[in-house]
C-alpha cells in the first residue's frame, strides 16, 4: 500500500488501539495526523498517556472491549482476535488488524522475520548486526520491543526490516516475510492459546503466506519445525547443530559451522556461552550467507556480547558469578540457559504459571542444578518436578522475589555460578521479564 492509498485508506476513519502497549502507543499520533479519529480501550481504567500523546477518547476498565463502535481495529499482541468484543465488531464490520500486519501492508523493501520458541532475540539481533556490519540501511523491529509501522514511510527501497515476531503477532497474519527463520518449536504461551496445536499453527503463519521467491530457514533437529520443510512454498535452507544436514547450514565434529560444503565459522570464536547460540548463528548465518562475507559473520561472532536478560553477566561477587537469564520464560528457555554451564549451578526459579509442563525441566534440573530456590506461582510445580528427578536435590522455597538473591549469596562459595532463569513468565510479580531481570540486577549489584 502505497502513501497516498494509506491516506485515503485512513482519512476520517474511526481507529480504535485495542491496547495501549509499546506496539500501539506510537500509532496514536500517526494516525491522527493522517486525519483518523482516534481512540483508545484499554483494561488499565487508571491510564495516562505518555506526555504529548492526546486520542480523541478514551475507554477504559474492564467492559474497554464492549460496545465497539469504530471502523478500523489495531489489536495489541497477546489479544486473541476471536475474544467476545472484538468478534462482535469484526461482525458488524469492523477491519481488525494490528501494527505488524499494517507494517506488512505498507513496507517498501525486503522483510527478514524470525520467530520460534527459544533464541529468537538473539538470532534477530544476530542478522541486524551481520546486515549492519556489512554496510545495509536496517530497521530492527517487532517483539524485540520496537514497532516500526509508523516508521514504513521513512523506509526505502533498498533497506532491510528484520523482525522478532511471536506467536501472538502471528496469529492472525496473512502476509509472510521474504525470509523467514524458525528457530524451533515447544510447548509455550498455552495459557493464551487454546492448545499447543494453535500455537504451531500461529508460528506457521511466519511462512504459509510466501511465494515461489522466498526463503524458509527451520531448525532441523527440531521435530516440529523439521517437516515445515513440505510445506515451503519457495527455498528451505535447514541449519543443524547434529551435523545431519549437510544441505543447509551444519556443525561439522571439530566445531566448524559450514554453509553446505563451504566452512564459514568456528564455534570457538563464538564468543556467546552455549549451544544454543551455536544454533543462534547457524539460523542467522542461513539467513544472510552469500548477502555478507565471512569476515563480516566471523567479526560479529568474536565482538557480539548478547542481549540484556539473555545469560547476561551481572557481577562477580566473592568468587561468584552471577547472570541474569529473565528470558527464561519457559521450561525450554531454562534448559538452554543450564546447559550453557559445565558446572553445576545455583538456580533461581519461578514466576507467573502459563500451563506448562515441567517435568523434563526437572530431569535438567537434577544434572545441572547443586542448589534450587524457587518462588512465585510455579515454584511448587518446578520444585516437584525436580525433586521427582532427584528426591535429594536441596531446595530452598522464597515467599518474596528480593530474598532469592540474600538466600543465594547465603549459600553460595567462590566458584559457584548463580543464575536467574525462572522458566516461567514474570507476570506474577512483574510487568515483563525486562523488569523482573533489571531488578534481579540492582538487587546482585547491591550485594
Amino acid at each position: 500500500m502505497t502513501l497516498s492509498q494509506f491516506q485515503a485508506f485512513i482519512k476520517d476513519k474511526k481507529v480504535a488501539l485495542l491496547g495501549a502497549g509499546v506496539s500501539n502507543l506510537p500509532l496514536i499520533s500517526w494516525l491522527k495526523g493522517f486525519g483518523a479519529s482516534v481512540t483508545v480501550r484499554d483494561k488499565n481504567e487508571k491510564l495516562v498517556l505518555p506526555s504529548g500523546v492526546t486520542a480523541d477518547k478514551l475507554v477504559l476498565g474492564e467492559n474497554y472491549l464492549e460496545n465497539i463502535t469504530e471502523d478500523i481495529l489495531f489489536r495489541s499482541p497477546g489479544m486473541r482476535f476471536d475474544e467476545k468484543g472484538i468478534a462482535d465488531a469484526v461482525a458488524r464490520g469492523a477491519f481488525l488488524t494490528s501494527e505488524i500486519e499494517m507494517l506488512f501492508e505498507l513496507c517498501p523493501c525486503r522483510i527478514i522475520a524470525v520467530t520460534g520458541s527459544d533464541g529468537k532475540t538473539t538470532t534477530t539481533t544476530l542478522i541486524s548486526e551481520m546486515l549492519k556490519r556489512a554496510g545495509k540501511r536496517v530497521w530492527l523491529g517487532g517483539n524485540i520491543g520496537t514497532p516500526l509501522c509508523h516508521k514504513a514511510f521513512e523506509m526505502e527501497k533498498d533497506d532491510t526490516v528484520v523482525l522478532e515476531l511471536s506467536s501472538f503477532q502471528l496469529h492472525t497474519m496473512r502476509k509472510s516475510p521474504d525470509i523467514a527463520v524458525v528457530t524451533n518449536i515447544a510447548p509455550n504461551h498455552l495459557d493464551k492459546h487454546k492448545d499447543y496445536n494453535e500455537y504451531i499453527e500461529a508460528k506457521k503463519n511466519v511462512f504459509l503466506y510466501q511465494n515461489a521467491g522466498g526463503k524458509l530457514i527451520a531448525n532441523a533437529d527440531n521435530s516440529v519445525t523439521a517437516p515445515f520443510s513440505s510445506e515451503a512454498k519457495g527455498s528451505f535452507i535447514p541449519f543443524c547443530y547434529s551435523g545431519s544436514c549437510r544441505d543447509g547450514v551444519w556443525l561439522d565434529e571439530n566445531g566448524v559451522i559450514f554453509f553446505k560444503d563451504e566452512p564459514v565459522l568456528n564455534r570457538a570464536d563464538i564468543i556467546l556461552p552455549g549451544d544454543h547460540n551455536v544454533e543462534n548463528y547457524m539460523a542467522a548465518i542461513a539467513a544472510v550467507y552469500g548477502e555478507v562475507g565471512k569476515e563480516v559473520i566471523c567479526g560479529t561472532a568474536s565482538s557480539f556480547g548478547g542481549v540484556r536478560h539473555r545469560i547476561e553477566f551481572v557481577k562477580e561477587v566473592e568468587g561468584v558469578r552471577y547472570y541474569n537469564d529473565s528470558i527464561g520464560t519457559s521450561p525450554s528457555r531454562s534448559t538452554a540457559g543450564l546447559k550453557s554451564f559445565d558446572q553445576k549451578i545455583i538456580l533461581i526459579a519461578g514466576g507467573y504459571d502459563k500451563h506448562l509442563d515441567y517435568t523434563d525441566l526437572g530431569k535438567i534440573i537434577a544434572n545441572k542444578v547443586k542448589l534450587l530456590i524457587v518462588t512465585g506461582d510455579t515454584a511448587k510445580k518446578i520444585e516437584d518436578a525436580a525433586r521427582a528427578a532427584l528426591p535429594s536435590l536441596p531446595v530452598i522455597y522464597c515467599k518474596d522475589f528480593d530474598s532469592t538473591v540474600s538466600v543465594a549469596h547465603q549459600n553460595a562459595v567462590s566458584g559457584d555460578v548463580v543464575m536467574l532463569s525462572p522458566a516461567s513468565a514474570s507476570f506474577d510479580r512483574f510487568k515483563n521479564f525486562e523488569e523482573r531481570g533489571d531488578h534481579f540486577v540492582s538487587l546482585v549489584k547491591a550485594l
